[in-house]
């Protein structure tokens, strides 16, 4: 991953008994420990509501790591010196009085690290409590998690309470696809390689898509998610950070602003969808009963603790364009939605054809190379190309297939790194450049803010499609009348 940093890190970690911190935060510290990563004096504090003492909770901890660590990465004597580093306090994130304690564990000549693995209503509570405790400096880092806000307007509230506190260049704001592999290499495939830096734009290419599939339905998230939607947990922060990524011009350099001066620009040029276009550019869905994976699953109104007349979506398709030179004319198809055939997350670049086709008329609709970029769950690229048919029978007759590259592969004596375990180690690094700025937030919001609001003028209710299949019929016919078909339905 890189060289071990050498400044000692103290992290607090507020909700650290939550979902994130146990399946995610954890083992990924454990990962940079077993890798050398970590400074000798590097502590962590698990901070937390419920009454617990240390011992029940390392005891805790070890047992987490041992579930959720691969077998084969499980080293005792690396456990043993991880669960040595954290320590536990109760603490309600409320109470000011309490936070002057964190005093008292701190190593003032460690970096200190704050995340916030907490509902983005406390990060202002907590920041104004660690500001009174003297538990800040201009040197602490502080990490929180989308999202950050539900809309434009709260976001600026939430932003405005750490801003209090903190400057930005001390926010890390967290969106973990930004940590993936597949997702930093568009940037060496992007601008490393002048085979498609030189074709990367609507001279050369048709559209693109993007695609995050869940196969999963709600999981007990219900009371979230039904405030939340597809669209706002998906669509504002991982899909449009997917297409900036994809869309952005060359940055002068890896500077963490130089990259994210060039996002912005493309959230500032996305065209706003306006009430005459929303029916046509987006669709929004509901699953209903169905099968996944084999087996009968309910509806979205059939979930246990369900509001049977909710129109939250789960589903989310979108024709998005951007107006700039880059990218006049080239769609952009981004979707999303639960309860799809697969779990799958990918980028598909279609390229134009060639301007005189020589061979086979009835091969012609061959004739469109693609790049496929893999995030989940086999992470890696595959180009298709056309080649001949072998055989001395077949004359020209072409062929499609991939160059292909999957990660696990072709660096197999290489552990791929977890998402987190990359952001985590950027945060101890200081470096931004795998994390949002405030702009990037409100633009994005500011974007699906008027989606929502379409929506809600509308008053048409989300379109039903059945778990297990790949969302309402209406997606498919937004493409459709573009003359285009998504990648699976080739």
């Amino acid at each position: 991953m890189a060289d071990r940093t050498d400044t000692p890190c103290d992290l607090m970690l507020f909700g650290a008994l939550g979902d994130l911190a146990m399946r995610k935060l954890f083992p990924a510290l454990y990962q940079l420990d077993r890798a050398g990563l970590l400074a000798d004096n590097s502590r962590i504090l698990a901070l937390a509501r419920r009454p617990l003492t240390i011992d029940p909770f390392r005891q805790q901890l070890a047992e987490n790591l041992r579930t959720l660590v691969p077998e084969a990465e499980q080293n005792p004597e690396v456990i043993d010196r991880f669960i040595g580093r954290v320590d536990y306090l109760q603490l309600d994130f409320a109470e000011e009085s309490r936070f002057e304690s964190l005093n008292e564990w701190r190593n003032h000549d460690n970096q200190l690290i704050v995340y916030m693995a907490t509902p983005p209503g406390l990060y202002g509570v907590i920041a104004r409590n660690l500001k009174a405790g003297n538990c800040c400096t201009d040197r602490t880092r502080v990490v929180v998690e989308k999202p950050i806000g539900h809309d434009l307007e709260s976001s600026r509230v939430v932003n405005d309470e750490l801003g209090e506190v903190y400057q930005e260049t001390q926010l890390f704001r967290m969106d973990h696809y930004l940590g993936k592999e597949t997702v930093q290499n568009l940037i060496a495939l992007r601008f490393a390689n002048n085979l498609f830096a030189s074709q990367w734009d609507q001279n050369h290419i048709s559209h693109v898509e993007i695609t995050v599939a869940e196969s999963v339905g709600i999981e007990g998230r219900w009371g979230y998610f039904d405030r939340a939607g597809q669209l706002r947990d998906m669509v504002q922060s991982h899909l449009l950070q997917l297409l900036c990524l994809i869309a952005m011009d060359p940055p002068s350099d890896l500077s963490p602003d130089s990259i994210r001066d060039e996002k912005v620009k493309v959230l500032k040029a996305l065209k706003t969808v306006n009430p005459d276009s929303v029916g046509q550019n987006v669709v929004r869905g509901q699953y209903t009963a169905g099968t996944s994976e084999g087996k009968p699953v309910p509806g979205y109104l059939e979930e246990e603790g369900a509001n049977r007349s909710s129109e939250t979506e789960t589903f989310v398709a979108i024709k998005a364009e951007l107006d700039n030179w880059r990218w006049a004319g080239v769609p952009f198809y981004i979707r999303t939605g639960k309860r799809l055939p697969e779990k799958l997350s990918q980028i598909i670049i279609h390229f134009k054809p060639a301007p005189h086709y020589i061979f086979d008329p009835d091969q012609k609709h061959l004739a469109n190379n693609k790049l496929i970029i893999r995030l989940q769950p086999d992470e890696g690229m595959a180009l298709k190309i056309l080649t001949k048919e072998q055989g001395l029978d077949k004359g020209m007759r072409l062929r499609q297939g991939p160059l292909e590259l999957t990660f696990s592969e072709t660096f197999s004596e290489d552990r791929t790194p977890d998402a987190y375990e990359r952001l985590l180690w950027e945060v101890m690094r200081g470096n931004q450049y795998l994390f949002l700025r405030r702009d990037e937030v409100e633009y994005a919001w500011r974007w699906v803010d008027r989606i929502i609001r379409n929506w809600h003028d509308s008053g048409e209710p989300p379109k039903r499609y059945a778990a297990g299949t790949w969302g309402p019929v209406a997606s498919i016919a937004m493409i459709t009348r573009d003359g285009r078909s998504w990648y699976e339905d080739v």
